[in-house]
């Protein structure tokens, strides 16, 4: 857990943050703010649980600055301390939720056990968002939408270890194992048409909840709609049904649940159902199968049901896997994941040496699959491909690039670190840029508002991220940078001008002067006059 202790007197600040035992409570970080609008920008910035805080400080009280916290986190526990005993003052802080308030200066035996209340109920509150019970429950409430997620991956041929499907076909309550399976592809006919725009899912949802009961007293069934538009259903012989004939029973149910739909919703299905297969590493490739047999079988055909049958020879060619199988190329290079995009590329060529090493058509299809995915980055950052791969692109422009599967891994590999190398220089770039407006405004507008929030709205980033980028970029917090642009300023005026110490305060942003020369005299040992007085 993170703590931070707020109070305009530094000394209580740095005697509570360094001298006390906060490790033993599980503390792992202390954070020091000599004012409520210091406090606030940590807040913003770091994963703060528990604030101590005084109730009196100039600009912003601690019971303003309970507010301001409820208002960003009402998660986040506070602690007052005071150096008065008034009945109000307690009042206003239990209205605004504080864990206590102890007056000062508190023994440690008050602090800690105030400090240990509130780690009390950070935990408790957090035990039962992250309860197994409540767990469960979202996962119940979820869990459809995980179940077709999952086999639509697999569908698609993501591969998983036999030790994770198990977990997760537990988890989801699906009472699938590992063994023979058959998968039944279902495509809703025209007839269906009229509920396009208005309906359409309810259908599938009917359609799949009817499969589900005709075929669900013999087989398992695990239904999803696939990206095609197919309804594709998961099936395995329940026990009970072992001696029932498998290959004769599922044709029969997908005849009935053909009748029942037309029956009782008023359309017509075609249905293509696989041999049994190895789940799950056959999937994939029966799924491709059974697609292929709708598109060169069935066609326009309506109201068929057929079993995928091997009509002709074993074909010496086929589709390519690793570039089809998800994640895709184009996603790994838009969410910047430069070694995943390479062991991609890899991959392809490698299944490319291994089953087509004689096939031009195979690694021209990998070429411009892999160009497109270039190039479709390349336009979304705002370039194209050429000024980005300089003299690379005459090998693309000739089609060299393609003639074998070495050219084709070689010139994949080199335009990928281009692309990074520009990417990373591009970000490097935009981050330069956001430092300056940052450092420009700040500049301006000194003697106002320039709070991490206000900074952050002004180049339209969320206060973490730019706290963030400013860090990288110059090695210092935002509030390190304001801090010493501000007494910069104020010694440059305090030498160079002849206005009153109030009005250099207010010119630099501090609205209380006093608070202003303690904060300098905190900086440099000696008060703004006495510096102004040559005293250092």
């Amino acid at each position: 857990m993170q703590m931070i202790i707020v109070d305009d007197e530094a000394h209580w600040v740095d005697n509570l943050s360094t001298t006390k035992p906060w490790h033993t409570l599980g503390i792992e970080q202390v954070h020091k703010a000599y004012s409520a609008s210091e406090a606030l920008q940590i807040i913003e910035t770091h994963p703060i649980d528990i604030v101590i805080s005084d109730i009196q400080m100039p600009e912003m009280t601690g019971l303003e600055l309970m507010e301001r916290i409820r208002r960003r986190d009402k998660k986040i526990k506070c602690i007052i301390l005071s150096g008065h005993s008034e009945f109000e003052f307690a009042k206003s802080a239990i209205q605004h939720s504080a864990v206590d308030y102890l007056l000062k200066p508190p023994t440690d035996s008050e602090l800690l056990g105030a400090v240990q209340t509130a780690i009390a109920q950070l935990n408790a509150e957090w035990e039962l968002i992250s309860s197994l019970e409540r767990t469960q429950y979202t996962l119940r409430e979820n869990l459809p939408l995980l179940r077709g997620q999952l086999l639509l991956n697999a569908l698609q041929g993501q591969r998983m270890p036999a030790d994770e499907w198990e977990r997760k076909l537990e988890n989801y309550s699906l009472p699938f194992q590992s063994g023979d399976c058959a998968l039944m592809l279902v495509r809703l006919e025209e007839e269906f048409g009229q509920y396009k725009n208005n309906g359409q899912p309810l259908i599938e949802y009917a359609v799949i909840n009817m499969a589900e009961e005709i075929i669900g007293e013999c087989m398992e069934v695990w239904g999803v709609k696939e990206e095609h538009g197919y309804l594709v259903f998961l099936l395995q012989l329940k026990e009970k049904a072992a001696d029932l004939g498998r290959d004769g029973l599922l044709e029969q149910l997908s005849v009935q649940l053909q009748y029942k739909v037309k029956q009782f919703l008023k359309g017509s299905l075609s249905i293509v159902i696989t041999e049994w297969f190895r789940f799950p590493d056959q999937l994939p490739e029966q799924f491709r199968q059974a697609s292929a047999y709708f598109r060169q079988i069935v066609g326009d055909e309506r109201e068929f049901v057929m079993r995928v049958s091997d009509l002709h020879e074993p074909s010496e060619q086929g589709p390519l896997d690793a570039l089809y199988t998800p994640p895709s190329l184009i996603n790994l290079l838009e969410s910047g994941h430069w070694e995943a995009a390479g062991a991609k590329l890899i991959d392809v060529c490698a299944e490319l040496d291994e089953k087509w090493p004689e096939s031009w058509e195979h690694c021209m299809e990998a070429g411009f699959l892999i160009t497109a995915a270039f190039s479709n980055l390349a336009h979304r950052n705002g370039h194209t491909l050429g000024k980005l791969l300089g003299t690379d692109i005459e090998e693309l422009q000739s089609g060299e690039a393609f003639t074998s599967i070495n050219k084709l891994r070689v010139w994949s590999l080199s335009v990928l670190g281009k692309l990074k190398e520009g990417t990373s220089s591009e970000i490097k770039d935009i981050r330069s840029l956001y430092v300056k407006k940052i450092q420009e405004f700040t500049d301006k507008n000194l003697h106002l508002d320039v709070s991490l929030r206000v900074l952050a709205d002004h180049v339209n980033l969320h206060p973490t991220h730019l706290s963030k980028i400013y860090k990288i970029e110059t090695g210092e917090g935002i509030s390190e940078y304001i801090s010493r642009l501000r007494m910069d300023r104020a010694c440059h005026m305090l030498k160079t001008t002849s206005k009153k110490v109030y009005e250099i305060s207010t010119d630099i942003g501090y609205m209380d002067p006093a608070y202003f020369i303690k904060v300098f005299k905190r900086q440099f040992g000696v008060t703004p006059q006495e510096y102004r007085d040559g005293k250092k």
